[in-house]
């Protein structure tokens, strides 16, 4: 028999967080309900989940704080925010934090389980490709590990991070069309999606910067560009 598929819910409305819980149980996955970010780490340390789904107004520890922690002790576990915040920079921030997804309420339980499963296909779809290694100028990136290596160095990447330098390398020195990344990556090219990936183009930068031979460029309304002396797969 197939082992459920585990999720980590965080929500401080219990009418919700309750609805919420029986409705992912319904569609076949196991879900853990904690009604605030305390609760949530503890039990995120505990348990082995395949994904987070964090509310971010919540006590004792919002959601924010819960995902820096969660990133912390496990880089590449999905992460979907809730929030009835629709402010531009509270959606910028939880995708600099790492998030995957955000959600903001009001919104249909079909909407987010239609998420979870893009983003637990994609996670399990990658974990399930043969391993490849891209040479970089001086760095190596293990796309199976996440890990990107210079002179000793190790850097583990975020699963966003991965992806994305993946599909760059794959594409290295020509353009890599803007809508395609967002599409494979993000599933959705929509603003905050976009916005998203600028600030991991910007992380990547940060990470390549050791190597001045490597450069990844904006292409103005195109994409963007990695220029690399020589990459190989």
């Amino acid at each position: 028999m197939e082992e459920k598929q585990s999720i980590l819910l965080c929500e401080d409305d219990e009418n919700l967080g309750m609805l919420l819980r029986e409705y992912l149980q319904a569609k076949g996955y196991y879900a853990e309900l904690c009604a605030d970010g305390d609760a949530g780490y503890r039990a995120f340390l505990k348990g082995k989940f395949d994904i987070c789904v964090l509310d971010v107004m919540m006590p004792i520890k919002d959601g924010f704080t819960l995902a820096q922690e969660i990133r912390a002790a496990n880089a590449n576990i999905p992460i979907i925010f809730l929030t009835a915040k629709t402010l531009k920079e509270d959606i910028l921030e939880g995708f600099k934090i790492g998030a995957d997804d955000y959600i903001t309420k009001p919104f249909s339980m079909e909407e987010l389980v239609f998420r979870i499963e893009a983003i637990l296909r994609r996670v399990c779809g990658k974990k399930s490709k043969e391993n490849s290694v891209y040479k970089i100028g001086r760095f190596q990136f293990d796309t199976q590990k996440q890990l990107l290596s210079i002179d000793g160095q190790q850097t583990k990447l975020t699963t966003k991070e991965s992806e994305l330098l993946g599909l760059l390398c794959a594409h290295a020195n020509e353009i890599l069309q803007r809508d395609f990344a967002l599409k494979t990556i993000w599933i959705d090219d929509n603003y905050f999606n976009a916005r998203s990936m600028d600030v991991y183009i910007t992380k990547l930068r940060k990470h390549l910067k050791a190597d001045s031979s490597i450069e990844i460029i904006n292409i103005h309304g195109k994409g963007y560009k990695l220029i690399t002396p020589e990459t190989e797969s």
